[in-house]
């Protein structure tokens, strides 16, 4: 595998990512901001923080399939997440442990961020997901 995770210790633990990826691979796999639409641009889980999480990470799942990778080749996972709030971490972790199981994400994420942002493209889109891989 060419991504190993780690959280030393010294680093705030438990979190719900590793804190460390390294990558040994030359190939690099860029997914750009996915959001909870279908392929046709129909909206998924309007309202919805959890039910957006999870369809942006399956479009995320998705594009990493077509480059012939999978989140075990993920460096590193951004999170754009509208009008955030400490609150809503419950709901956007909810929607992460739904999916991952049927996406092969697993759990710690690889390092990832979360940024509170007041407005993604347009209203309904409440959280924008991108990825960053690596492949021998």
């Amino acid at each position: 595998m060419p991504v190993n995770y780690s959280t030393p210790d010294g680093m705030t633990q438990p979190t719900p990512y590793h804190h460390v990826a390294v990558g040994t691979g030359s190939r690099h796999v860029h997914v750009s901001g996915q959001i909870a639409r279908l392929a046709d641009g129909s909206p998924v889980a309007p309202g919805d923080l959890a039910g957006q999480v999870a369809q942006a990470l399956r479009n995320t799942a998705t594009g990493l399939a077509s480059a012939g990778a999978t989140f075990s080749d993920v460096l590193r996972l951004t999170f754009y997440v509208t009008h955030w709030t400490p609150e809503k971490i419950g709901e956007f972790m909810a929607g992460v442990e739904r999916v991952a199981d049927e996406i092969g994400l697993a759990l710690p994420m690889p390092p990832a961020s979360l940024i509170g942002v007041d407005y993604l493209f347009e209203p309904d889109v409440l959280v924008e997901v991108e990825a960053t891989a690596i492949l021998d």
